[in-house]
């Protein structure tokens, strides 16, 4: 019986032992978590910190980018400012002649008339250098200053390119199939013009030649002295012959 109480007691006391370890080990275990729990709160602060201060670093590049770019912008609408205003300035000076149109219109047109009656004026008293067809270009100027469908502008230019024609006619060489009269009878003829200082004709056969008298308004037959040269001078303006020295029938100047 003894040893029996003495075994109980002995469990007893190891039970005991025991017992008070788990109660001592509690508070040591929960320190243990609430210092882990700390140390991971610690850590995702300290990661919410440097997640805030990544963000305020790319906010604070964004904001400098924003302010350069509004500089920028600025210099540039400045700039636009400036080119705005110059065009506007053109749209006023282009408004301007706008509005004064009609009175330089009104101006333009009787002018273009009197060019037109200069023109063909002139043709009729100048030496007859493709005489049919600059009388067809003043009867194309009349029938386009009728013409509702043309601007102005282009009645006027066409008018001065026909007098830049006429001028061209002045510095001229050449020489091409026409018409004379001459003693009541047509004949076919190569005409030579060198400018305005010498008509001549050459017939088809080129047996005979002729040059045209200006004050006397009519063809006058060329001696045997000059055929030779005529026929020269037709041949160099056809490019036929090299240009050479040809003795020609020039009036003496007045």
């Amino acid at each position: 019986m003894s040893k029996r109480k003495q075994i109980a007691s002995a469990v007893i006391a190891v039970f005991a032992i025991g017992g008070s370890a788990v109660v001592s080990a509690d508070p040591l275990v929960g320190l243990q978590n609430e210092a882990g729990k700390t140390h991971a709160a610690s850590v995702k602060s300290q990661e919410r910190i440097d997640s805030i201060y990544e963000q305020t670093q790319d906010l604070l590049i964004e904001y400098r980018a924003v302010v350069d770019e509004t500089e920028n912008l600025k210099v540039y609408n400045d700039h636009v400012a400036r080119l705005v205003a110059d065009q506007q300035e053109g749209i006023n000076d282009l408004q301007r002649q706008i509005d004064n149109i009609d009175g330089v219109r009104k101006g333009v047109v009787p002018l273009m008339y009197k060019m037109i009656d200069s023109l063909e004026q002139f043709i009729e008293l100048d030496v007859p250098i493709n005489y049919e067809q600059r009388k067809a270009r003043v009867a194309r100027l009349r029938d386009l200053m009728g013409m509702a469908n043309v601007t102005t502008s282009e009645q006027f230019r066409q008018v001065l390119d026909a007098f830049s024609i006429e001028l061209d006619y002045g510095g001229t060489i050449a020489a091409y199939q026409d018409e004379i009269e001459f003693n009541g009878t047509t004949i076919a003829v190569d005409k030579f013009n060198l400018g305005r200082a010498a008509l001549v004709a050459l017939s088809l056969d080129q047996k005979s030649a002729w040059v045209w008298d200006n004050q006397a308004r009519q063809w006058s037959e060329l001696g045997d002295e000059f055929l030779s040269s005529t026929i020269k001078a037709v041949k160099m303006a056809r490019k036929i012959e090299p240009y050479n020295l040809v003795k020609m029938p020039i009036a003496a100047a007045e």
